[in-house]
């Protein structure tokens, strides 16, 4: 197995796990490319081709109800209307139709609309909670461009809301929206720095060392979170991911072999037990 297969392999066993066991309710419809591949151009994804293919799915009475409150945010002149007929899209697209890019925009917008500091930041994290699985570049450019927009409205309101930070940060890291990661990276390590103990910085620089090709320090940074977190099964697959990637094989099948002691699924337990068979041989 070469190089690009083993980065293939062990990506789409990350995505099987984490989707079986971490709750995306509509999970990314494709397999992530090898993390270390890089894109001559920046991929991206315009939101009124997202909303073009989603409503090829609605039935006339459901495209009929969407067109009526499309219209309402076009008519509306006061604010709160605006911001109403947002919710009831962002509704619709999340409990009807049970999709997740629209319902995020929908959302992103009456956030920005109300300009509250935990409306913005509820709204970002939407779109980072997608950022950290989803696989395809375009779709991750996307994801990220609306989370920095959301975020850097909320650090105007409270500059000093580390959270939001590195949420920014991780656009940065994690979404291909600049030529220059150290943008996001350099307020993130500081971060971690001042704090250790932070977790959040800590996975996101890991996240960020591991997409870099930089396994032993996000190796480091993922034990931090494994000692504070001992039964994170997530954490335990990325440690196994990273030992695999750099070809350390014992350690990968010690921490494969613990996140299979913690599943159930016949699927996920499959990939592990496979993985862990290859490595052996």
């Amino acid at each position: 197995m070469n190089r690009s297969q083993l980065i293939l392999t062990v990506s789409g066993l990350l995505l099987v796990i984490v989707l079986f066991f971490f709750g995306n309710t509509i999970p990314p419809k494709k397999d992530p490319p090898p993390m270390m591949a890089t894109a001559t151009a920046k991929p991206t994804l315009q939101f009124k081709d997202l909303l073009m293919k989603a409503k090829q799915r609605l039935t006339p009475e459901q495209s009929d109800r969407v067109i009526r409150m499309e219209n309402s945010v076009t008519r509306g002149d006061v604010k709160e209307q605006q911001i109403s007929a947002y919710k009831q899209l962002a509704s619709f697209w999340k409990d009807s139709i049970h999709l997740f890019e629209p319902y995020a925009f929908y959302n992103g917008e009456a956030a920005k609309l109300e300009s509250s500091e935990k409306t913005l930041t509820f709204a970002a994290q939407q779109f980072l909670e997608r950022l950290l699985v989803e696989g395809d570049p375009a779709m991750q450019n996307w994801l990220a461009t609306n989370a920095k927009v959301l975020l850097e409205q909320a650090l105007q309101i409270n500059p000093a809301n580390d959270s939001s930070k590195i949420g920014l940060g991780a656009c940065y890291i994690l979404g291909g929206i600049s030529d220059n990661p150290m943008q996001g990276i350099l307020p993130v390590r500081e971060i971690a720095q001042k704090d250790p103990n932070n977790l959040y910085a800590q996975y996101i620089l890991a996240l960020g060392g591991k997409k870099s090709g930089q396994f032993d320090k996000a190796i480091e940074r993922f034990l931090i979170i494994n000692k504070s977190e001992p039964d994170n099964i997530e954490i335990d697959l990325h440690l196994a991911e990273c030992y695999d990637l750099k070809s350390d094989k014992q350690n990968a099948v010690e921490w494969y072999t613990k996140v299979k002691e913690k599943v159930k699924n016949p699927n996920a337990l499959k990939e592990l037990t496979d993985r862990i068979n290859i490595l052996k041989q």
